[in-house]
């Protein structure tokens, strides 16, 4: 027989992260869990890799009516018993998971749960730029999980071009929302003393995970350049991540210690906005990143690589961008050179380009897609 189900005049909404204080995709969900109306949704935020501790949760500022689940998982891989114990036991509505690792997980999971549940899956990167460093089966993953989500959320057309084009991602799966920023939080925080940067300036700033896919690398070598031009320059990088050491190193041999600051991970990066003198982005591929957006909604000058199509499409000619004419150090530096030869000092403009990415609007065109799978009620185990 089948169990009634009992209906629920809120949505029940499991969004899935692996932690809190991670990159651009754990931001946009703790951003989503905070913001998406608690009087529409039954808010609960499953932590796969994490336990969080009172400041991490404090940091996110999640409000009470958001439920946490703390898997504890080591690894993504490892999570697939408790994450499916979860789900079955909660019975949500609806699953969102925010990480193509996790998003292959519960995509294999959902077959053996005895219910129904639609899944949405948002897709942070573009796919076929990342395959050169990620495993050949991947591609295999992609092909054959992605197509079976209710819908996958990109951040741009060209994102969902990429994964209709080389996946075989069918275009009505497919949907295109954008990442909410929340402005009034980033042009409120307490800045930073100026006494942090290395030199006299101009200050330059950047931020994201240290590896290969970011290009700080290429960032250095194009530092290292542009102190030819600009001998007082210097450059503040809030990241962590594998190539730190690598990084440390390759600073030593350009004899940039003095100029370059590595500030590992920084909760509130936006504290640096008000200092700085641009935003640098030197990402080899990318989606459309967070930080460079965040920096956008400070006014910053913004110079980068041309990191996807999608990041090309939305800062072609806007007042106040710099795009280099590729992703290497040259022609970064080029730009960097420049932008700063343009520059007044203390400059700001007005990023039109980002006002869809506001958070009323943003969460907007997110619960009204959530809204759409508002009758989808799970179907209990025979």
């Amino acid at each position: 027989m089948s169990a009634s189900v009992q209906p629920n005049p809120r949505l029940r909404l499991l969004l899935l992260i692996p932690h809190l204080g991670g990159g651009g995709a754990e931001q946009v969900t703790a951003l989503l869990a905070r913001g998406l109306s608690s009087r529409k949704y039954d808010l609960h935020l499953a932590l796969v890799t994490q336990v969080p501790n009172v400041a991490e949760i404090a940091s996110a500022r999640l409000p009470p009516s958001v439920t946490l689940h703390p898997l504890g998982a080591r690894r993504i891989r490892s999570a697939a018993l408790p994450l499916y114990r979860l789900i079955r036991d909660l019975r949500p509505r609806l699953v969102l998971s925010s990480m193509f690792h996790l998003n292959f997980l519960v995509l294999l999971l959902r077959p053996f749960l005895g219910f129904s549940v639609p899944v949405l899956i948002r897709q942070n990167g573009t796919a076929s730029s990342a395959m050169g460093t990620l495993p050949r089966y991947n591609r295999l993953l992609y092909r054959l999980l992605y197509p079976r989500a209710d819908r996958v959320i990109c951040q741009s057309a060209a994102m969902a071009r990429d994964l209709a084009n080389n996946f075989a991602i069918p275009e009505g799966r497919l949907s295109i929302l954008p990442n909410p920023i929340d402005f009034d939080a980033i042009r409120s925080t307490k800045p930073c003393q100026p006494d942090v940067w290395p030199d006299s300036g101009p200050h330059l700033l950047a931020v994201g995970r240290l590896s290969h896919e970011k290009g700080f690398d290429l960032l250095l070598q194009s530092f290292s350049l542009l102190r030819q031009r600009f001998p007082s320059a210097d450059l503040l990088i809030a990241g962590s991540g594998p190539e730190e050491h690598l990084l440390r190193a390759q600073c030593r041999s350009l004899s940039l210690d003095s100029a370059v600051r590595f500030l590992g991970h920084v909760a509130a990066p936006e504290a640096y906005f008000s200092t700085a003198t641009l935003f640098v982005l030197s990402s080899r591929h990318e989606g459309l990143p967070n930080a460079l957006l965040e920096a956008a909604a400070a006014g910053l000058p913004i110079v980068s690589t041309p990191a996807s199509e999608g990041l090309v499409e939305l800062v072609h000619r806007q007042p106040g961008v710099w795009l280099a004419t590729s992703p290497t150090a040259e022609a970064l530096a080029a730009a960097l050179t420049t932008a700063l030869t343009a520059l007044e000092p203390g400059q700001r403009f007005h990023h039109a380009f980002i006002e869809p990415f506001a958070l009323s609007p943003a969460l907007s065109a997110w619960e009204t897609l959530i809204d759409r799978f508002r009758d989808d009620v799970p179907t209990a185990a025979v």
